[in-house]
């Protein structure tokens, strides 16, 4: 009965639970796959949002970017209600992380400039980049093992921040245009992803440089990385529709293409289980890829369509920003 409702519910053919909650109304719809059941919830937030990256906190609560609306959101998942702390005139803000200090940082491609906001206070504290530089569209950014931030440009940069002396730098980066999504691995490494370049970038933290590698399949379309507990690099091939995975120690590259017709990998997240989630705009879906069996499930997200831009999550939980559909979604494992 469960594999049927799983079928149902992948098909789009099963509809979901409707429930009231405090805000807005939001939906919950049950996937059963191998007995292990997945709940996908989405929480609505302001209208014209747009929100583009979201990234779960400490105390429960979860960060995302209201890119339409210049400003950065927090959801109480437990209430369904949502605020928004304005990050500055012209700010459009793309990613959003959580960093050692617990703080939300920010880059923020309308202000040009990385935005810390704190979590207690919701203080914002500006690091603009160096007058010079120009615009640099601002993409996402990731810590390094000695604390410094990194972050990309798609304009053809890449860069890092000192939050202890305020200082930024920028780098150019190899290829020109294309640098998205970064992450770093487990020892502290960072690594970025070219979507123009299709290349993946290993930055040296001690002295900016970039080693560049290139996936098996030409113009695949790199757009986000992510590490998983052995320092694997895992990709999504935006115009492949493939997932990667490049392993440092010995270099060789692995890819699998993502099912259905026309899989478009966009974000990428591996969980605590190693376990790789992948956000595929052709589905419509989350896409679930066991490295270990080499296969792969499919969910399909309720709202239509969702265009999720970003993935990060917490032990048990998946989250994404539907982008198109003004909402978070979550997927709780168990």
């Amino acid at each position: 009965m469960y594999r049927f409702i799983a079928i149902l519910c992948t098909l789009g053919l099963l509809l979901p639970v409707i429930a009231a909650g405090p805000f807005a109304p939001y939906v919950i719809c049950a996937v059963y796959a191998q007995d292990k059941a997945a709940v996908i919830k989405e929480y609505p937030v302001p209208p014209g949002s747009h929100p583009h990256d979201v990234a779960p906190a400490p105390d429960g609560t979860v960060w995302y970017t209201a890119q339409g609306l210049g400003a950065l959101g927090r959801l109480d998942p437990a209430t369904g209600q949502t605020h928004h702390i304005q990050l500055g005139d012209a700010s459009a803000p793309h990613g959003v992380i959580v960093g050692p200090d617990g703080a939300a940082w920010v880059t923020d491609g309308g202000l040009n400039a990385i935005v810390r906001v704190d979590p207690e206070t919701e203080k914002v504290q500006r690091f603009p980049l160096p007058a010079n530089t120009g615009y640099t569209n601002l993409n996402t950014a990731a810590f390094d093992g000695d604390g410094l931030l990194w972050f990309t440009g798609q304009s053809g940069i890449y860069g890092r921040l000192n939050p202890a002396t305020g200082q930024v730098q920028v780098f150019k980066s190899p290829g020109g245009r294309g640098p998205y999504g970064i992450a770093s691995t487990p020892d502290g490494t960072v690594y970025y992803a070219s979507l123009a370049g299709s290349y993946i970038g290993r930055i040296d933290s001690r002295t900016g440089e970039v080693t560049v590698l290139e996936p098996p399949t030409a113009r695949q379309g790199a757009r986000r990385v992510w590490s998983d507990s052995q320092g694997h690099i895992w990709v999504s091939e935006w115009v492949s529709g493939k997932v990667a995975r490049y392993n440092p120690v010995s270099g060789q590259w692995r890819e699998w293409r993502l099912p259905g017709d026309r899989p478009r990998a966009y974000a990428v997240y591996v969980d605590e289980h190693d376990m790789v989630w992948l956000s595929d705009f052709g589905a419509n879906a989350i896409v679930r890829f066991d490295p270990a069996k080499e296969a792969f499930e499919v969910f399909a997200l309720p709202s239509s369509p969702a265009s999720v831009r970003q993935l990060l999550g917490r032990p048990g939980e998946v989250w994404g920003a539907e982008s198109s559909a003004d909402k978070l979604v979550v997927i709780r494992t168990r």
